[in-house]
């Protein structure tokens, strides 16, 4: 239930990572502003701010979006994930597993948004037998300064056949 009060503000409920939250956030700030600065989930990076690298890639209600452009107030009554809430109990998650095995980390920057769009594309595709062309087309949203691709792509090839 979405409240707004006079002063821009809003109160908004939502679950991020499994766990509820009720939230009084500005209107005018972006789920990326909020997870990052206001819940201290900083695993989500801002590169561009304009939605064009993927850094800030998060799911919500299983939809990939750059959270650089959704606006919070936008997340309520959702569901988020983000890189933090991927490992369960201590043991990674099997796209992050596949991403240390495969040695697709670089300087990391990236690797959050790269790792929610894996997560994305390989829980659509479980099972299936894709191309690298699949794979390429799936990540196309999220850049990387530091690798040629090859690592990441074996890691979400990994990642469906587990």
């Amino acid at each position: 239930m979405t409240t707004q009060s006079d002063n821009g503000f809003r109160k908004i409920q939502c679950t991020i990572n499994g766990t509820p939250r009720s939230l009084f956030i500005d209107v005018r700030k972006s789920l990326l502003e909020v997870l990052r600065q206001e819940l201290g989930l900083t695993g989500t990076k801002e590169g561009c701010g304009v939605g064009e690298c993927g850094a800030c890639s998060v799911l919500v209600d299983e939809v990939l979006v750059d959270s650089c452009l959704y606006l919070a107030v936008w997340a309520d009554g959702t569901a988020i994930r983000t890189v933090e809430g991927e490992a369960r109990d201590g043991k990674l998650s099997v796209v992050q597993q596949a991403y240390v095995d495969e040695g697709a980390v670089q300087c990391g920057f990236c690797t959050p948004g790269f790792i929610m769009a894996s997560t994305s594309f390989v829980e659509k595709h479980e099972g299936q037998d894709v191309s690298e062309d699949e794979i390429r087309k799936g990540h196309a949203g999220n850049l990387c300064r530091c690798t040629g691709y090859q690592n990441i792509l074996k890691a979400v090839e990994k990642s469906i056949k587990s």
